[in-house]
């Protein structure tokens, strides 16, 4: 009986441990807790993150938020106030400006779009291009899936007066598209697979997991002051740091001070700068709140589902005719990712130098929806003593096709600097009218071109 009593205590045992091993089931290992943030801001530039510092230095400070910044470029070309460096030299002097900017308030944590070159001008289309709009979106993806922010910030997504130049736009195009997909599982899947082997030295899978943000703010350096008013909250920066016992805004200009290479500010510009108060425009949220409410308003630590945009409704179809280039770009965007509030936000508005030193370059759209090609023909309402080429308002467009038109638009010698000309255009084929497009133009130097 010896070898039945063996077996039972063989079987009695291989049980405890299948027994200990149901008790014992693996977890999945976490994502790297060192870079969750609760913000993550995406900016064009080095010196970009200014614009928010007096907001973010009080949320870091009173209510131990984690924030990280992402920047389209390393801010390679420009001005150099402080030495000869530029290009590739003035980049990595100005990645450590910004490095050590963000620090001095609280932010440890920043990367470089590893494409982003800086190009100072003002079409977000040429910016997407020369930083590889593809490469760059996945670049950002990425980082919304390592930092899991709860918010993201960045740039308003416009071509107006102030805030129009191009890698903030970018900056903010891309910050929106990662918004809404990085919680897709099929948007750079190679991103979310689990590599084979986690501990050997292949590379095979990046191991990341899909996030869902759960908001998003922009922010504007528009001439317009007034333009983001009420579309989101606003903040002082007057409130007096508990540790540094000075206002934030002071603790904004202080920053601002690594930027030397960029030292183009008076001390009166910062001080006006520095203490205005900043004002977000919400341009979307899966977590309710009211529009004017706080940044973090319904926000809580669990994680969402990903929220797929919604389908496009085909009655919504293109005009036929419309400004074209970033205009007609900034109409698709804000209905095809579901800012609700960008749509119809602002009428489109440019820049022309006084004196007819500068010329303004107008892009326009003519749509053909029929089978038949279609002759049409642009008429052109200008101030007086305003010209345009080219002449000819006649344009043949064929069936279900696009016709892009460039116009160059020269002011009037006499007009005086800092005032403002409405432009518009009406198209019409075969007596019936196609539709108007009106710009409204401000005659002043910017130094941005188009």
């Amino acid at each position: 009986m010896k070898w039945l009593r063996v077996v039972c205590m063989i079987a009695v045992v291989g049980l405890c441990v299948t027994s200990s091993k149901a008790q014992q089931a693996q977890k999945n290992m976490p994502p790297d807790e060192r870079y969750k943030v609760d913000i993550l801001i995406v900016v064009g530039h080095p010196d970009d993150d200014i614009e928010v510092a007096a907001y973010i230095a009080k949320l870091i400070e009173e209510q131990h938020k984690r924030v990280a910044v992402v920047y389209g470029t390393r801010g390679n070309s420009g001005g150099n106030a402080v030495g000869w460096e530029q290009s590739k030299a003035l980049a990595d002097v100005r990645e450590m400006e910004a490095r050590h900017s963000i620090a001095s308030y609280g932010i440890t944590d920043a990367w470089f779009l590893k494409n982003g070159s800086d190009s100072p001008g003002g079409d977000v289309l040429r910016s997407l291009e020369i930083w590889g709009h593809g490469q760059s979106l996945e670049e950002v993806v990425r980082l919304v899936r390592l930092t899991r922010p709860e918010v993201i910030l960045t740039w308003m997504p416009g071509y107006v007066v102030g805030e129009n130049h191009e890698d903030h736009q970018a900056a903010c195009v891309l910050a929106t598209e990662a918004f809404d997909m990085a919680g897709d599982p099929l948007v750079f899947p190679e991103q979310l697979t689990a590599p084979r082997n986690r501990l050997g030295i292949n590379n095979y899978g990046e191991g990341l997991r899909v996030w869902q943000p759960k908001k998003i703010y922009f922010f504007s350096d528009a001439t317009d002051l007034d333009l983001p008013k009420g579309k989101g909250p606003e903040y002082k920066t007057s409130d007096i740091s508990p540790s540094k016992k000075i206002p934030y805004s002071e603790i904004a200009a202080k920053a601002w001070g690594f930027y030397k290479t960029q030292n183009d500010f008076t001390d009166a510009q910062l001080k006006a700068f520095t203490e205005a108060p900043i004002r977000f425009i919400r341009g979307k949220s899966l977590v309710g709140g009211t529009v004017t409410g706080d940044i973090f308003e319904g926000v809580t630590p669990a994680p969402i589902p990903y929220h797929p945009l919604a389908p496009r409704d085909p009655k919504n179809r293109q005009p036929a005719f419309e400004l074209g280039g970033p205009w007609s770009f900034y109409r698709m965007f804000a209905v095809a990712h579901n800012l609700t509030e960008m749509q119809g936000f602002y009428a489109p508005e440019a820049q022309v130098a006084p004196g007819g030193i500068d010329t303004l370059w107008v892009p326009l759209l003519v749509r053909n929806d029929t089978d038949a090609e279609e002759t049409v023909t642009i008429q052109a309402n200008l101030p007086n003593g305003w010209t345009q080429m080219p002449i000819d308002q006649n344009f043949i467009v064929g069936p279900h096709d696009a016709f892009p038109i460039q116009l160059t638009i020269k002011p009037n010698d006499a007009d005086k600097k800092g005032t403002w000309q409405n432009l518009s255009w009406t198209a019409s084929s075969d007596g019936k009218q196609l539709g108007t497009v009106t710009l409204r133009v401000q005659v002043v130097s910017n130094g941005l071109p188009q």
